[in-house]
């Protein structure tokens, strides 16, 4: 659903252009206190937060890569912003697809550098927005389960997709270049992207619950779905009243709490799929237009399409210039983009997170760490 340059006038794209920069702004202020996360282990989850919400950003852009068909002669790809959100968060998660769609534009002449903005609004905020306040009202209502969580996320997922086509519609309807039934537009979008989210429904649905099976505790969206573990007391345990051993000691409340857990197998396991999926699978993929370029040929839109402004990009349409082999050029710039996406993503979520952490670290005020001496 990557809007090229020209179909949308200036005013409107410069409009979406600024919702898309405000919510970029109120996303980077939420992203700090998602990264940072909450409670004792703030500290820990934080380490291990940022690096996972760039792998986020780097399989999203792999996976939208892979286009399968969805009907006669169209196909579709990944959004994205749903599986984002559940994972690290509805602020981290406009941010993780909004990476996505800045490295597709300048590296790969995907998507149009005017209609940055529309892809934004469209691609990152709309889809968040609308998947995870769907998934949350579905997470209260659902037994207290890991399945639940993946069932809410297949639905949030399927509903977000044409949500993303209905929003669309609306900014072509304020905004579009070519003189087309708004109607027919409508009609034709989300009839085919309701299609097309049966698909993200699917690739969401199966990577929650691949991570919820093994870590459940890097998984946003499944925060509190298991219960915090309890101190038992053993029946052999001394009474209360008993005297206490001279040498004995008391423990340390953080004593009794599990053990810090590395993320590093699974954000390996999630490079090694991001890695086989753009630079081996995509050439698999569908070659047929997406759903939005099927639209735009049918209705006639895609003649008010104007050149990229990258398109001799060395990297232009996935593809290294220069390497003939087709599947080793697209294989080449598939890993090359998922490795440009990770250090961009995780460049970007790892400052926010320092500046978190700093921000937390500063004492209270002048008097912080003197306090003054009591009256007499």
């Amino acid at each position: 659903m990557h809007v090229p340059d020209g179909f949308i006038n200036a005013p409107v794209s410069l409009a979406t252009g600024a919702v898309a920069a405000a919510a970029v702004a109120v996303s980077l202020r939420g992203a700090r206190r998602e990264l940072a996360g909450t409670g004792a282990g703030a500290a820990a989850g934080a380490e291990r937060t940022a690096p996972l919400a760039g792998l986020v950003a780097a399989f999203i852009f792999a996976v939208q890569m892979l286009n399968f068909p969805v009907a006669a002669g169209t196909s579709g790809h990944l959004l994205g912003g749903a599986l984002a959100a559940i994972l690290v968060g509805p602020y981290t998660g406009v941010l993780c697809v909004s990476v996505v769609l800045l490295m597709q534009g300048v590296l790969f002449a995907d998507g149009g550098l005017t209609a940055l903005g529309v892809n934004i609004t469209d691609m990152a905020i709309v889809t968040t927005v609308v998947a995870y306040g769907l998934f949350r009202g579905l997470v209260k209502v659902l037994p207290r389960r890991r399945r639940s969580i993946t069932v809410a996320s297949f639905v949030a997922a399927l509903v977000s997709v044409p949500a993303a086509a209905v929003a669309f519609t609306a900014i072509y309807a304020l905004g579009g270049t070519a003189d087309v039934p708004i109607g027919k537009v409508f009609t034709a979008m989300v009839g085919v992207h309701v299609l097309i989210g049966i698909g993200e429904a699917v690739i969401t649905a199966l990577t929650v619950g691949a991570v919820i099976a093994v870590r459940p505790d890097l998984v946003h969206g499944a925060r509190g779905l298991t219960a915090p573990l309890e101190l038992r007391t053993s029946p052999l345990a001394a009474p209360a009243d008993a005297p206490t051993a001279p040498e004995a000691e008391p423990v340390p409340a953080a004593a009794s709490a599990a053990p810090r857990r590395s993320a590093r197998r699974v954000w390996l396991a999630g490079l090694a799929a991001a890695l086989v999926c753009a630079g081996g699978i995509s050439y698999y993929a569908s070659a047929s237009p997406d759903g939005l370029e099927k639209v735009a040929h049918d209705q006639g839109i895609d003649a008010k399409a104007e050149d990229h402004a990258t398109k001799d990009s060395p990297l232009a349409d996935y593809s290294v210039k220069d390497i003939t082999d087709a599947r080793l050029s697209g294989g080449l710039a598939g890993v090359i983009g998922v490795g440009a996406t990770l250090a961009v993503g995780t460049g970007v979520f790892v400052v926010l997170r320092r500046r978190k952490s700093a921000a937390t670290a500063e004492p209270a005020g002048p008097g912080a760490e003197h306090p003054a001496p009591e009256s007499a």
